[in-house]
């Protein structure tokens, strides 16, 4: 069976219907917007092999409907805080266009993504940490 419609097409359709931020424009709020929840959605082994964005949630794309829908029985509490603003990343900025558009059709009206995700979060010289160093501020900030 042909593809009738690919993946730029589909980038494209829900890029026009979400909110995108820019590398900047997420940068400077990084850290002293407490409203701001980053969340990246990459595989695993893209964040042992790149590292992360300080002080994000992970959030694997695979999981990330069932995370943040209540009904689920894998619901993670942090997407129900309603005074963030989740502003999702991947590696380009094709995953987290979907996976934005995918939360808006849900219902959620709080969430945003970079665009060129974290390709252009590292180009541009944005903070980035290793996996185990987010994994001991995560551990850290639990108590």
């Amino acid at each position: 069976m042909p593809i009738t419609k690919g993946f730029r097409a589909l980038v494209d359709e829900a890029t026009a219907q979400i909110t995108t931020y820019s590398v900047e424009q997420v940068r400077a709020r990084l850290g002293s917007d407490p409203t701001l929840q980053v969340v990246d959605i990459r595989d695993p082994r893209e964040l042992e092999r790149e590292g992360t964005v300080p002080g994000c949630v992970h959030a694997p794309r695979g999981m990330l409907e069932f995370w943040v829908d209540p009904e689920s029985p894998y619901y993670k509490p942090v997407f129900g805080d309603e005074s963030k603003e989740f502003v999702l990343f991947c590696g380009a900025g094709w995953r987290s266009a979907l996976a934005t558009k995918a939360l808006q059709d849900m219902g959620m009206t709080n969430v945003a993504h970079i665009d060129g995700g974290f390709g252009a979060w590292a180009k541009a010289g944005a903070p980035v940490e290793t996996l185990e160093a987010h994994k001991a501020a995560s551990k850290a900030a639990r108590g």
